[in-house]
């Protein structure tokens, strides 16, 4: 009785240090967002003192800084077009060779050297691909979503993989007696039942697609098209940051994968523990 009083202590306080962990600095970026220039401070307590004024100038500003219209609508573009090819492509990747797996080593050897990719660093491929996309005239929006793509396949094929051995084969089984293909099955029967990985998939998927800066800035680098995490480069200059205005931006770009993360909650949790847990 006392070891588990002792361990729901512990369990309290490593929760509460987590929220503050992560609150804290979203009160600090909430805060300096409304504030003016005039009332950062170096000390503590002001810094963490709430704005003497209430203003949405900053965010104002940061809007008409980074054309946050026409930036949005580029992130926007990326990122569903990535969750899209991605949910439909990895699909049938762990699929194909999730099945595969159970009848062939080659499959096994295949989906080794898929998930290897996620060990390979940006960095090491980064010179490469500026070069590669800027031959095929590939160094645009269509060239960033084909990258991300291929970036988040080894993830995406070990969550599918994992999560379609909590589906019954005898279900494909009974679909190819009553005269389906596997082409069929797998659009009536498979991909409807992986609804919660697609979730996951999707928001994974869609956080880093979003917060990513390195690969729209080599890539589209000279295309004057920007997302949202390269127009708020425009607040960081030789002589310093625009602190205000940077965390109002931030805030901004924060509220639709905010949204987005919130509607799918449910099936993230149930995508996680179904696929990765039992995978």
């Amino acid at each position: 009785m006392k070891d588990e009083k002792r361990t729901n202590w512990v369990l309290t306080i490593v929760l509460i240090l987590g929220t503050i962990t992560v609150f804290f600095p979203l009160y600090m970026a909430f805060i300096i967002a409304f504030k003016q220039p005039s009332e950062m401070t170096n000390d503590v307590a002001g810094a963490l003192a709430f704005p003497s004024r209430w203003s949405f100038d900053n965010f104002r500003q940061a809007m008409e800084v980074t054309d946050f219209w026409r930036s949005l609508g580029n992130s926007l573009l990326i990122t569903v077009a990535t969750i899209v090819l991605a949910i439909v492509i990895h699909s049938i990747a762990g699929y194909v060779i999730g099945r595969g797996m159970a009848q062939r080593k080659s499959f096994r050897l295949i989906y080794l050297y898929i998930v290897s990719g996620m060990f390979v660093p940006f960095s090491i491929l980064m010179m490469p691909l500026v070069k590669q996309t800027a031959q095929m005239g590939l160094g645009n929006r269509l060239g960033v979503i084909l990258l991300y793509v291929v970036f988040y396949m080894p993830m995406n094929v070990l969550l599918y993989t994992g999560y379609l051995k909590n589906i019954p084969i005898a279900l494909e089984e009974a679909a190819d007696i009553d005269g389906a293909s596997t082409w069929t099955t797998f659009w009536k029967v498979i991909f409807p039942m992986m609804s919660p990985m697609h979730a996951t998939v999707a928001i994974l998927t869609a956080l880093g697609t979003w917060n990513d800066v390195m690969t729209p800035l080599v890539i589209m680098s000279g295309t004057g098209i920007n997302t949202l995490p390269l127009a708020q480069l425009n607040f960081q200059t030789q002589f310093g940051t625009n602190y205000n205005l940077a965390f109002a931006s931030y805030i901004l770009a924060l509220i639709p994968i905010l949204l987005f993360y919130i509607i799918c909650q449910k099936q993230i949790l149930n995508g996680v523990a179904n696929g990765a847990v039992k995978g």
